[in-house]
């Protein structure tokens, strides 16, 4: 599980915008796609999606395990979404999804993402406290909760999946493959407000998000049409809107990149 616990150290544990499914894979794939190693026009919510046509992937007790496979080579990686609410996930158990753990599988690594999602599966059906997860009531419970079942599975995971899980990381480490620096990806908050015949405006605490959105044509269409738009290297993701008096409507989202370097923003 230290996909998992990688993903908890480099703050890709969100809160999900809303409690519908579609809505929720999509957000996340869209994570994924800003990730700086991610090759530009990775289509993970495409492969997402049409993964979750025709394969429920949800383990039961809340949680629900989507992936990609992408025909690169790199390292495994997640993202984690929690609803406070719960998903319609259409669970074998009936249960509502509280967490999906997004992961992104290379063409290398997919014998790793098999062992770590069977762990996890194993952890779930023995872990003593899955219920506390549904009585969380904000993002660092969760984050509490999540490190607490990984501790624990360490701790009693069998001999033979230790073993397996030290060879991988020795392999890993052989083949010298790059890591990628996830800790460069910026999130950014951004609230946009728009209505007929009005210039959209843009609220956000970076400058570069502020100027960069204000410049940006079509942006507010294409958030109404698919939730998601690219303007000068940020992607910006809706994460809910509510709509006020003649027809102007305010737009919760994320504006996300990466960055190169110490601190350069990539391009």
């Amino acid at each position: 599980m230290d996909t998992l616990l990688d993903a908890l150290q480099e703050g890709r544990l969100i809160e999900l915008p809303d409690n519908d499914k579609g809505d929720a894979l999509q957000f996340l794939a869209h994570i994924l796609e800003a990730i700086p190693s991610i090759p530009t026009g990775t289509d993970v919510v495409g492969l997402v999606m049409t993964r979750e046509a025709s394969f429920n992937t949800a383990l039961g007790k809340g949680w629900a395990c989507p992936h990609a496979r992408v025909p690169f080579e790199e390292d495994l990686m997640c993202v984690v979404g929690w609803s406070p609410t719960g998903i319609d996930y259409g669970a074998p158990d009936g249960m509502p999804v509280s967490i999906i753990v997004m992961y992104l599988v290379p063409s290398n690594q997919r014998n790793h993402y098999l062992r770590e999602v069977s762990i996890l599966a194993k952890a779930l059906s023995s872990y003593p406290g899955t219920e506390k997860l549904r009585a969380a009531a904000q993002l660092n419970d969760v984050r509490d909760f999540l490190l607490d079942l990984i501790s624990t599975t360490k701790e009693t995971v069998g001999p033979d999946t230790r073993a397996r899980m030290i060879q991988l990381q020795a392999r890993a480490t052989v083949q010298e493959l790059p890591a990628p620096d996830l800790s460069n990806l910026i999130v950014e908050p951004v609230t946009l407000v728009a209505g007929p015949g009005l210039k959209p405006v843009v609220l956000a605490q970076n400058l570069a998000v502020v100027d960069t959105l204000e410049a940006a044509s079509g942006l507010i269409e294409d958030l109404a049409a698919g939730g998601v738009c690219q303007a000068g290297g940020w992607r910006v993701l809706k994460r809910g809107s509510v709509t006020y008096q003649n027809d102007r409507v305010v737009y919760d989202c994320l504006a996300i990149r990466g960055t190169n370097g110490a601190g350069r923003q990539a391009t």
